[in-house]
């Protein structure tokens, strides 16, 4: 790899309601990853517990037991690990919220733009969050950003002119007519709005369970031109590919939108 190129990996799996076992399956997901090399590592929405879950009977500090297994795992194999979980609000609902961890780094996110769409309602048991953030980490601007927000095309512009070139979207996405079809023409669309690389890890497809978002599989890594560099189907695994971080600013001086 040249002195820009960065390995990054994302972990499809499907979560469970039970965090100790979703733990260890992240533990399993990020070894398989970090042993192909890969030194960012993108895990599921959700990756703590799935949205058939109670979500406040399993929601933790940034500093729980769960956290801090993510934590001690990253540092154990030297990546940073994006994982999407739950943490409490002050409302009685909870954040769906993803962590950031390793590499010398920790930063968090709450979703803005919740899944009140499609029957779903996540506005009853998940508060929103308001900050757009982005974060230095492996020589590069890493922006976050969690499954719906992929439908609102001012974030990931946002996340662009905030210097991200690389945007990690972990994602619970959910199943019905058209939303494959949806999933793969938005994570191009918005890795083209941000003008970045885009890492875009769903969990696996799961049968659905009502209105629950549980997954369809079809993780992907988009460069900054919307061309799709790896793609997985609906069954677990882990897609690792090498990002070119050089094309970003060239991508942007020769196609000036931000």
């Amino acid at each position: 790899m040249n002195s820009t190129s960065l390995r990054v990996a994302a972990a499809q799996f499907s979560s469970t309601d039970d965090p100790g076992a979703n733990l260890s399956v992240i533990r399993d997901a990020a070894r398989a990853a970090a042993e192909a090399g890969a030194r960012l590592v993108v895990c599921p929405e959700a990756s703590h517990a799935n949205f058939s879950t109670p979500l406040a009977a399993v929601a933790e500090p940034l500093d729980g037991r769960f956290a801090d297994g993510v934590r001690s795992l990253a540092a154990e194999l030297g990546v940073l690990l994006v994982v999407g979980m739950f943490t409490p609000a002050s409302d009685g609902r909870v954040r769906n919220t993803l962590l950031a961890t390793g590499a010398g780094t920790e930063a968090s996110y709450d979703k803005i733009h919740l899944y009140d769409a499609f029957g779903s309602r996540e506005s009853d048991t998940v508060e929103a969050g308001h900050d757009v953030v982005t974060f230095a980490a492996l020589g590069t601007t890493i922006g976050l950003a969690t499954c719906y927000d992929l439908r609102f095309a001012d974030q990931f512009t946002a996340l662009g002119r905030a210097g991200a070139e690389l945007v990690c979207v972990p994602a619970s996405w959910g199943e019905g007519p058209g939303k494959a079809e949806q999933w793969d023409l938005l994570v191009r669309a918005r890795a083209l709005d941000a003008q970045a690389w885009l890492v875009a890890c769903d969990q696996a497809w799961t049968p659905p369970a009502g209105a629950d978002p549980l997954g369809i599989g079809r993780s992907a890594v988009v460069d900054p031109l919307g061309g799709v560099r790896g793609r997985l189907a609906a069954a677990s695994g882990v897609l690792v590919s090498d990002v070119d971080l050089a094309l970003v600013p060239d991508v942007r001086a020769r196609v000036p939108i931000l």
